[in-house]
């Protein structure tokens, strides 16, 4: 029972940390992304919406190839070396990777080819982004080869390698981008077009240097990871045919579920402007630069605290696959709790923040726009529903259980499709994102039912923490929307160093009330283990 126990600590302790080590990686990366926008953006003048429309559409196809091409291989490669891990098989893990890494090669130069050649019909008519997903097919030839690396790490559990390589990534592809775009526009005052192909380039130029340092991280590790090979039981023979069965056959439903909220997005694309132009009387132009406010603008800001999502759904795959290798179903249930109720603490507070500081924000990154503003408002809401889904779906394929995910994420995707046109005739641009909100309601639904029932986790507890959590976050919305207006008055939210200041005092109030509330009522301690307490014991917090 001891022994359990201390199992049980460890586990939500390792998640702790790597939830830390992916959070930190995932949202720095996202943040460096969003915060190029500002120079990139202004640069691009009159055009800064159209790139910003050619952009989303070519990186939503663009997103669907790199998990096409990873295969779904990289999960699963994190979920199986996990699996034999905790087994105390370190040789076959090993085996799986040096497998897996030649499949992602194979795999990349297939993907990365058929883009490049399949491009006219890809761009939907819209001869410009051809050449844009021409740039992009070369990051699809070597993002494998960095993918599989990252879940090598992952199924160890060391997120700090994945995490570091992300924000070296995103930091070259970041320069990389300024660079070309101010070279571009303003120096050669050159074609908008030319500075977006470049832009995206900077996609490829990242991962080589994340590949980088991972082989760096390699080579520090390789004794460590060759003293744990050597004392392996080496009771499993796996041979070089079941090894790639396994990989496939694992892949595929990573390769779907991955997918999920691409097809979302890609849903949009191609529904968007012929459904808007039914019910509106405007140029084309001016329909691509609305699918921008939402397609592109939004989604960029939101993707920042979604990002946390995905951190945590990428630290609970491995947890949860070691778990279900040695049947503990306590402590299975104990991740699916501590999994929720940390995404619950982090994502709710954080979407509403958005949400109230979403006037002088969108004014910070994309100018004063009150019809981009309201869009940033409604989607900074529905990133807790996208964020449900990615952890909600990760959990279902740590268990093994992603027949179940895939069939939840085809609801949600069919409810989505045939509420997508009423919607966007009742609500125009906002359209696609409350079509969103629906279909992935009922996935979140569904998902939350099952694991409910086979697993017994204790539902009660983590409704009460959602509670809990919701009430402060509602609580600290509300403080914030009223700073934002009342600093409004002096501070105008229409210009961007005022609208700074004004969200520097949303998020500093904000923050520092729900860490004291958290801290004072004990949740935090609940949610993030009594190491926090030292926190609250330097504040003179007494609970």
């Amino acid at each position: 029972m001891d022994r359990n126990n201390t199992q049980r600590n460890n586990s939500h302790e390792t998640m702790i940390k790597g939830s830390a080590w992916m959070t930190f990686g995932s949202i720095v990366s996202r943040i460096l992304g969003a915060i190029y926008i500002i120079p990139w953006y202004a640069w691009m003048g009159s055009y800064g919406n159209l790139a910003n429309a050619l952009t989303a559409k070519s990186y939503n196809i663009y997103s669907l190839f790199i998990i096409i091409s990873t295969a779904g291989i990289p999960g699963a490669v994190a979920k199986q070396v996990a699996k034999y891990n905790a087994l105390n098989e370190y040789r076959v893990g090993r085996k799986l990777f040096r497998h897996g890494l030649f499949l992602m090669t194979i795999f990349g130069i297939v993907a990365a080819a058929f883009m490049y050649v399949a491009s006219p019909i890809l761009a939907g008519g819209d001869s410009r982004q051809i050449p844009i997903l021409h740039s992009l097919s070369y990051a699809v030839l070597i993002i494998p080869i960095l993918s599989i690396m990252r879940g090598y790490f992952q199924g160890y559990a060391d997120m700090m390698p994945s995490a570091m390589s992300q924000f070296v990534e995103q930091l070259a592809r970041v320069a990389w981008m300024l660079l070309t775009a101010y070279f571009i526009m303003q120096v050669q005052h050159g074609s908008y077009l030319k500075a977006v192909i470049q832009s995206n380039l900077a996609a490829a130029v990242g991962a080589l240097f994340g590949i980088g340092l991972l082989m760096w991280f390699l080579f520090k590790r390789r004794a460590s990871l060759n003293g744990l090979i050597e004392n392996s039981n080496n009771a499993i023979d796996v041979s070089t045919g079941s090894l790639f069965n396994e990989i496939i056959a694992q892949s595929i439903p990573f390769i779907i579920i991955d997918s999920g909220i691409t097809f979302f997005q890609l849903i949009d694309q191609y529904t968007f402007h012929p459904m808007l132009a039914m019910f509106v009387h405007a140029s084309s132009d001016q329909i691509e630069s609305w699918y921008a406010l939402f397609g592109l603008n939004a989604n960029k800001l939101i993707m920042i605290i979604i990002s946390v999502a995905t951190a945590m759904a990428v630290t609970a795959i491995p947890l949860l696959s070691a778990a279900h290798a040695r049947r503990d179903y306590r402590d299975i249930a104990n991740q699916i709790e501590n999994t929720l109720e940390l995404f619950f603490f982090v994502m709710i507070p954080a979407s509403l923040g958005m949400a109230a500081i979403s006037k002088p924000i969108y004014t910070i990154f994309y100018g004063y726009d009150p019809l981009g503003s309201s869009v940033l408002y409604l989607s900074a809401f529905t990133a807790i529903s996208l964020g449900s889904f990615t952890v909600l779906m990760a959990i279902l394929q740590g268990l093994s259980e992603n027949g179940l995910a895939i069939k939840y994420l085809v609801i949600g995707l069919v409810i989505k499709m045939l509420v997508q046109l009423p919607m966007i005739k009742l609500f125009k641009v906002y359209g696609p994102l409350i079509a969103t909100n629906i279909g992935l309601a009922l996935t979140i639904w569904l998902s939350l039912e099952h694991l409910q029932m086979k697993y017994n986790y204790d539902s009660n507890r983590t409704a009460r923490r959602f509670v809990g959590i919701s009430c402060f976050s509602i609580i600290m919305f509300l403080i914030v929307t009223g700073v934002v207006y009342f600093g409004g008055i002096i501070f105008s939210p229409e210009k961007r160093f005022s609208a700074m200041i004004l969200v520097a005092l949303g998020v500093g109030v904000g923050s520092i009330f729900y860490i004291l509330i958290t801290l004072k009522t004990s949740l935090a301690q609940k949610v993030l283990g009594h190491k926090i307490e030292s926190i609250a014991l330097k504040l003179h917090i007494k609970v």
